[in-house]
Formats: structure tokens, sequence, C-alpha cells
């Protein structure tokens, strides 16, 4: 497989101090994923979450499990949310790079999820999921199932195991710790 760069201005979704570059360099391999299976059929979703939600697991060869939607796109979590909050602090410009997965009604869960499944109310009044507190994005450069290129982002965006913890190994770290070269 080969390594895909991608640079993505992440204006507003930078942790600690704002002075800092907006642009992010992200280089990752786009895996191939298996969606675990739903207990409900999965409501149609898109990048933009702007249709329903539905929750599974897929397995990525670099991160284990992870949350996915219902078309299998790679779910992210903020390090400057607070978890539990019922609040998501991306906003403007962050929203481009990161938009929320976003339900009209109860998200569908898979029978693999184990995290707690929550909504709350955004400011612009849309419904974000939220998996055990932690509100969930897309990220916006991912253009295919399994794509996993804001993982690391900043140091402050992760993808998410089926219980809702953060995965906070980049892969340039999982690859150390395995002896694998990309």
């Amino acid at each position: 497989m080969a390594a895909t760069a991608t640079t993505v201005g992440l204006a507003g979704c930078l942790g600690g101090d704002g002075g800092r570059d907006d642009t992010e360099t992200v280089e990752t391999d786009a895996p191939e994923t298996t969606a675990a299976a739903t207990t409900e059929a999965p409501t149609e979703t898109g990048g933009d979450g702007s249709s329903g939600a539905a929750l599974e697991v897929a397995a990525h060869p670099t991160h284990g499990d992870v949350l996915v939607d219902g078309e299998g796109m790679t779910l992210y979590m903020f390090d400057n949310d607070e978890r539990g909050a019922g609040a998501s602090t991306c906003s403007g410009d962050c929203l481009d790079a990161w938009p929320p997965l976003t339900a009209e009604g109860d998200p569908a869960v898979g029978e693999a999820v184990a995290a707690g499944v929550t909504t709350f109310e955004r400011e612009d009044g849309t419904t974000q999921v939220a998996a055990n507190g932690w509100p969930l994005y897309y990220f916006a450069s991912d253009e295919a199932p399994g794509d996993a290129t804001g993982q690391g982002a900043s140091d402050v965006w992760w993808v998410l195991d089926p219980s809702g913890e953060p995965i906070r190994a980049t892969e340039e770290e999982t690859e150390s710790e395995t002896g694998t070269d990309a």
C-alpha cells in the first residue's frame, strides 16, 4: 500500500497554543476494513454527517478495532472536548476539517459497539452523536472506508476503540512497537 500525505487547514482545531501553524501534514496507509454486524440496518450517513447515523466497529490493521459510521468511515474524538459534557468545542473553521457525526433520532448501534452512545444538541440546532461521552467527528480528508488519516492530527484528534476510549498511539508509534516499517 502506498503512503498518502494529506495537508488540511486545521484553523480552530489545534490543541494548546492557537499561534501555531494551522496546517498539519499527516501520512498514513489507507487500509481495508470489515464492519461488524449491526442490530439494525444502518441509516444512510455521509461524510458530512447530515442524515441519520449508525455506529459500528471495523478492524483497522494499524489501530485495531475502531468506531466507524454505517458506511465504514472512521470516527474521531477531539481532546479539547470535555468527555460527558454534552457539548462540542469544534466550531467555525474547525468544522470544515472535522464535521460532526449527527443524527435525526436515535443512531443505530452495532452489536460490537461497547461504548454508551448518546446524543446532544449543538449550538446550530443539529444533534451530534457521542460515544462514551466523547463527541464524534469525521475527518474531511478521509476519502474511503478504512481511511484513518486524521489519527494523531495536531496530537489532539484520535480514533476510538469499541468502548469509546481514544487510541492515542500514532501509526509511527504502533509501527515502532511492532517492529514493522511502512
